[in-house]
């Protein structure tokens, strides 16, 4: 496997930019190379600029949101429905578990981009020692696993 050199040089965009361009599975500092590698798992860095995405502790905040949103637009649908239709039981359970399905798939990679994009934005996780970096120095850790990574398990709650 050759290394590729970065092509595009990372800026540093605000919340909203980098949130955005999470949002639309783009890198968060560059906003050229792809985030992820499939459909929820990250790339271990941007094609483009070099940025490692090893950092992101999205953890359960993304499933929570599509909960949240879709749980609104799908509950508010049912009492809409229920207040004015009169539909066999069957047809309203088919259509409001179909849109709470799809509606679930496509909103959990969008929302999950946009949290490692607030990361990179605010530098958590690790994200501000690699914004820190140099372009030349980013360049020579891209590809590295996790062994620079900061260990986030939960020994620090057991005090050992």
């Amino acid at each position: 496997m050759t290394p590729t050199v970065p092509s595009a040089i990372p800026d540093e965009p605000g919340r909203l930019k980098a949130m955005g361009r999470g949002l639309l599975g783009r890198c968060p500092a560059c906003g050229q190379g792809r985030l992820f590698g499939r459909f929820l798992k990250t790339a271990a860095a941007c094609e483009a600029c070099g940025t490692a995405f090893h950092h992101h502790r999205a953890d359960d905040l993304p499933p929570y949101a599509v909960i949240f949103i879709v749980g609104h637009v799908v509950g508010y649908g049912i009492y809409h429905v229920e207040t004015r239709y009169e539909l066999e039981a069957w047809v309203n359970m088919t259509i409001w578990i179909s849109v709470g399905l799809m509606m679930s798939l496509a909103l959990l990679q969008p929302v999950k981009g946009a949290v490692v994009g607030l990361q990179y934005a605010l530098g958590m996780h690790g994200f501000g020692e690699a914004r820190a970096q140099n372009p030349q120095e980013r360049r020579e850790t891209t590809g590295v696993g996790h062994e620079g990574a900061e260990h986030h398990g939960s020994s620090h709650l057991h005090g050992t």
